[in-house]
């Protein structure tokens, strides 16, 4: 009896310790590192993955996450010194450097982008509102995004975190703005347009004006040289008609007749009523040309 006893309790005080021993170890994997926590304070930090003990049932384990994390910031609205508006987009990229003093200041991975947020859009009002629209959209940029992480990280800090980057994924006009921008870029564009055409169709009438005017010119050049040929060749043939004249004047009278005939007698229907023994048909009656004599009465 007392050895059945005895085995009963020695049972349980392997299952006790088997508990117990259970109870002191815990693991930390390659992406988290722990705090060992008793009574909710602090005693232990651990960094390295591995299996690791503790006091069991008095101390516990709070596991961080020491991968880099997202802070995804919701777009606002920020003054450059320039006066204008403009809507921002950024982002920012953490990890948990100190573990202890983050527990202590956030206590949770879950706080954290809570906490962060307020700190990225101040550096983002206070980086950009120093600098002008062309510099944040262009000219600054990469400047710019450095000194905004560079401003957070030293923010960062006091909670045990190190901010790897910070970044403006977007930064454009509010859109009652953008649409006010459209439109005179649409109004000067269709000016510029309405410019060019007129430019256009002012060339156009100085280039018709001009072709006009040479044409008129060409055409009179060609006229008057048309006139003085004409006029040359006029003169060429009364003076071959002048020679010819003066060499056979009977050949001369010939040709001039049959010129008339053929100006005369034209085809359609010509009607003249003229003597037989005119002048006009001289050459009918005789090949000659001369008048016969009458007869002697």
């Amino acid at each position: 009896m007392k050895l059945n006893v005895l085995g009963g309790l020695l049972l349980v005080f392997v299952l006790i310790g088997l508990i117990l021993a259970y109870g002191s170890m815990f693991t930390v994997y390659q992406t988290d590192q722990a705090i060992v926590v008793q009574l909710g304070e602090p005693v232990n930090v651990v960094t390295e993955p591995g299996l690791h003990f503790k006091i069991p049932m008095v101390q516990s384990v709070i596991s961080i996450d020491k991968r880099i994390l997202d802070l995804e910031n919701p777009a606002q609205e920020v003054i450059a010194s320039d006066g204008e508006r403009l809507v921002v987009d950024a982002f920012a990229r953490y990890r948990v450097s100190d573990p202890l003093k983050f527990y202590q200041t956030i206590g949770a991975i879950e706080n954290a982008n809570a906490r962060l947020s307020p700190l990225l859009n101040s550096a983002l009002r206070r980086v950009l509102g120093s600098s002008t629209k062309v510099e944040i959209v262009r000219d600054k940029r990469a400047q710019l995004m450095a000194d905004v992480r560079t401003q957070l990280g030293s923010e960062a800090k006091a909670f045990g975190i190190e901010v790897v980057d910070a970044r403006i994924r977007r930064a454009d006009l509010p859109d009652q703005n953008s649409q006010a921008v459209y439109k005179r870029m649409q109004t000067e564009r269709e000016r510029q347009a309405a410019e060019f055409r007129a430019q256009g169709n002012q060339k156009s009438q100085e280039i018709k004006a001009k072709a006009d005017r040479d044409v008129t010119v060409l055409l009179a050049q060609a006229q008057a040289k048309a006139e003085q040929v004409r006029g040359e060749g006029d003169a060429e043939r009364n003076r071959i008609f002048a020679e010819a004249f003066g060499r056979d004047p009977d050949f001369f009278a010939f040709y001039r007749s049959m010129q008339a005939y053929e100006a005369g007698l034209k085809s359609d229907d010509t009607r003249m009523l003229l003597r037989p023994d005119s002048d006009f048909f001289r050459y009918f009656a005789n090949p000659s040309g001369k008048t016969p004599e009458p007869a002697p009465k």
